[in-house]
């Protein structure tokens, strides 16, 4: 683990950081690979992890020799997921910590590799939530964002958009994917990673902190308002 230094500003990831969408990707990304008698292995759902829709595709396509373009599958992927992606739940402590953080006027922010209409369905019932964000870059959408994770242009983007203008150093990313963290570092970025639990810990090892839960965070570890 590094040396933890004070912060000013949070980004936050959202799939399988904030929302526990990473259930639907995989029941969805199965059944579309095993429709095309392919396997969806857990080596290749931690390559994709964190990655922009397209960009998961291609991947995908690469890894398994499939006989398909990019915009194809992730079509397929695309309507597959939507039809369950309305009643996704936030994940342990995600809620407290954007509550906290908002009320004690910490800027806070969203960067996601989502796309426009997914970010509407996954967030739909949650706009009480989500309103609490000083903005949200959507890297799949955002004219802005020329490479998705695990560049760091998101990040940067991100970061460049709130009223203060922050030094990444000034920034704290929390990320569950390999991909968002390598981002986040790249960005000159600290990062606080929730790994999923197929994920082998020299693939964590990158991050600033490691936890298994955002309800193990200490805001003061960076210097941000502690927990009353």
């Amino acid at each position: 683990m590094s040396k933890l230094t004070p912060v000013t500003h949070v980004i936050f990831d959202m799939d399988g950081l904030l929302l526990d969408t990473e259930k639907v990707y995989l029941s969805s990304i199965t059944k579309v690979l095993k429709d095309h008698g392919k396997e969806y292995t857990n080596d290749l759902r931690i390559k994709v992890m964190g990655t922009i829709p397209i960009n998961t595709a291609t991947i995908i396509i690469k890894e398994l020799g499939l006989d398909m373009e990019p915009d194809e599958l992730n079509e397929e992927l695309y309507n597959n997921q939507i039809k369950h992606m309305e009643q996704v739940p936030f994940l342990p402590g995600a809620e407290k910590l954007i509550d906290h953080l908002h009320s004690n006027n910490v800027p806070i922010a969203v960067a996601t590799s989502s796309g426009e209409k997914s970010f509407q369905v996954k967030t739909a019932n949650y706009q009480h939530i989500f309103s609490k964000f000083h903005h949200i870059v959507l890297g799949s959408a955002d004219p802005e964002v020329k490479q998705g994770k695990p560049a760091p242009d998101i990040f940067l983007v991100c970061a460049s958009r709130f009223d203060e203008k922050p030094l990444p150093e000034k920034c704290l990313v929390f990320e569950d994917a390999p991909n968002g963290v390598t981002g986040a570092k790249a960005a000159g970025m600290q990062t606080v990673m929730v790994p999923d639990k197929i994920i082998p810990v020299e693939k964590t090892s990158h991050a600033t902190q490691v936890l298994s839960s955002l309800l193990d965070f200490k805001p003061e570890d960076f210097g941000l308002p502690p927990f009353p």
